[in-house]
């Protein structure tokens, strides 16, 4: 009995299980294609960090920098961004926050001048520009800037990107400590927020995260 259909060849079986576009080009030129196609599914790799992109504003406020010059969210453009919100007198987490963002800073190399750290204070009854700058100025003048501002700004930006901070009664002689969270901020160059660093992630992690934010595309 005859066949009801012409067998196919093993080469004209798989052109017809391509769409009907693919069966039209000539195989030898469908490689580069299917290899391109192939590294399109290719999954990034996981941030160390945790990734918060989408999930909190853009780099974006109006404050006094140490300098005692007005700036905004926009002075910062160009750069990642590494932002802590702590002050000046706090006695243990805020100084070890900056000695390990100084080692970070280190590991980094040349990629360091990429990066600026941004220190806001949450305590700005005491934290005038001039403190603030003695204070980033202890650790890194070159990359760091310190922040400040009315009592109202800096509750509004605490808000705006969920950090919680509480101050303790203040005595007679204005002696007292803020409890505050001590997350550091990551914004890539265009100032998205994009990764969170905490206490438990050592600098080699944030240098090699941080690193893929500097090399990224822009």
């Amino acid at each position: 009995m005859p066949a009801l259909f012409p067998r196919m060849s093993d080469r004209d079986a798989k052109r017809a299980a391509l769409p009907a576009w693919l069966a039209r080009i000539p195989l030898l030129a469908l490689i580069p294609l299917l290899v391109a196609l192939t590294g399109c599914s290719h999954k990034e790799e996981p941030w160390r960090l945790t990734n918060v992109t989408g999930h909190l504003p853009d780099l974006d406020f109006s404050l006094t920098a140490d300098n005692g010059k007005q700036v905004t969210g926009e002075n910062f453009k160009g750069d990642a961004a590494l932002v802590y919100f702590g002050y000046t007198h706090c006695p243990d987490v805020c100084p070890e926050t900056m000695a390990r963002l100084m080692q970070v800073m280190s590991k980094l190399g040349p990629d360091a001048q990429k990066v600026r750290i941004l220190f806001i204070t949450v305590d700005p009854a005491r934290d005038t520009p001039q403190s603030l700058h003695d204070y980033v100025d202890a650790f890194d003048a070159q990359h760091t800037v310190g922040l400040t501002g009315s009592d109202a700004q800096i509750e509004t930006l605490a808000r705006h990107y969920r950090v919680a901070y509480q101050m303790e009664k203040r005595d007679p002689h204005g002696e007292y400590e803020v409890t505050h969270s001590s997350a550091v901020y990551v914004f890539d160059a265009e100032g998205h927020a994009r990764l969170l660093a905490t206490s438990n992630d050592s600098p080699d992690v944030i240098a090699a995260d941080l690193r893929r934010i500097i090399d990224a595309p822009v």
